[in-house]
Formats: structure tokens, C-alpha cells, sequence
């Protein structure tokens, strides 16, 4: 199973319009989706080696765009959604607590979030819940970003036929290992918030 779904992320990596798939996940995944963009962009790096740094752009333009998108979210909607039930649990004096440390932090927080596979769409919320500065927001978002993805196809491009053996070789290690970090970054969520 893994490997007919290997094989059709690939092929669908070649599809047309794979690019402007792989902007709009990068876009929402910052604010609300729930699967990283690596998961098309490596298949694409992969199939498309000499498009690595056009793909690591459009990740990391469209990361950043959907990162002000969730940090919209937790400015605007703060208030309405999340202000009533912290008040209601008693727990609206904690978030101030939480937000001063919070700014405190943030840039840190952002880089640090921006380059692992925590998921990003909570630091952007709760960077635009606690009112985290805009610009240091955004310069952090394209720094962690931009690293991230052009880390990640600069490795593709230069050893990409290795890689892409390893991957066929041990697809299940593979597949274990990030469904590992995918939900070890849920729990890292769950214990530090």
C-alpha cells in the first residue's frame, strides 16, 4: 500500500498543476492544515530536480503568506473564540502570563518552530493571539521558512538519487519515522500548552 501511495505522490509530483498544489498546501498548512508541504515538495524535488529552488521559493513565499493568514486568525478571532472560554475556566489572567512570555520568546519560538516539524499553524495563531510584533513575525517566518525548504531541497538536488533510493529501499522506516514526528509534534503541543 505504501508503495502504489509512494508511487502516485510521484506521479502526481509530474502532474501540471503540482506547483500550484504545492503553493496552496504550503499556504494553508501555516494556518490550519494539518499536513506539511514536504510531503509534495520532496516527491516534486525528487521528479523535478532542476526546479529545487523555484520549488523552495514558492514554499517559502506561500508559507510565510499563510503564516500572516493564521496569525490573523489568532488576532481577530481571539477575542470572539478563545477570550470567552479562558474566562469561563478561570484561566484569562494565565494568558497574560502566557502571552508576556510569549513575546518575550517569540522570534525564538517562530525560528525554532519554522525549521522543525511542529506544527506551524499553532505558533502562527498564538503568535497573532499574543500580539507577537508583526515585522518580527514575519522576518523570523522567511528566515525558519525559507531555511526549512531550501534545506530540504538543496539535499534533494545535490544528493537526490541516493535519497530517492533510500526511500524506495526503506519506504516503511520512512513512513514510520515521519508519522514519529508528525504526531511527536502534536504531543510536544499537548504537554507545553
Amino acid at each position: 500500500m505504501l508503495r502504489r501511495l509512494y508511487d502516485w505522490t510521484l506521479s502526481l509530483a509530474q502532474h501540471r498543476h503540482a506547483t500550484s498544489a504545492l503553493g496552496a498546501v504550503s499556504f494553508v498548512e501555516s494556518s490550519f492544515f494539518p499536513i506539511p508541504p514536504d510531503a509534495i515538495l520532496i516527491p516534486m524535488v525528487i521528479a523535478r530536480r532542476s526546479a529545487a529552488w523555484r520549488l523552495a521559493f514558492i514554499c517559502t513565499v506561500m508559507s510565510v503568506l499563510g503564516g500572516l493568514f493564521g496569525y490573523l486568525i489568532g488576532a481577530l478571532l481571539f477575542e470572539q473564540v478563545a477570550q470567552p472560554i479562558l474566562s469561563f475556566y478561570g484561566y484569562a489572567d494565565k494568558f497574560e502570563e502566557f502571552a508576556s512570555a510569549y513575546n518575550e520568546w517569540g522570534v525564538w519560538i517562530v525560528l525554532i518552530a519554522g525549521l522543525t516539524p511542529f506544527p506551524f499553524k499553532v505558533i502562527t495563531i498564538a503568535s497573532g493571539a499574543t500580539g507577537l510584533s508583526l515585522p518580527v513575525f514575519i522576518l523570523a517566518s522567511i528566515v525558519a521558512r525559507g531555511a526549512r525548504f531550501f534545506i530540504v531541497s538543496a539535499l534533494l538536488y545535490w544528493f537526490g538519487q541516493p535519497i530517492r533510493a533510500f526511500i524506495e529501499k526503506r519506504l516503511g522506516l520512512v513512513f514510520t519515522v515521519g508519522m514519529v514526528l508528525l504526531i511527536g509534534g502534536f504531543l510536544a503541543l499537548k504537554l507545553l500548552f
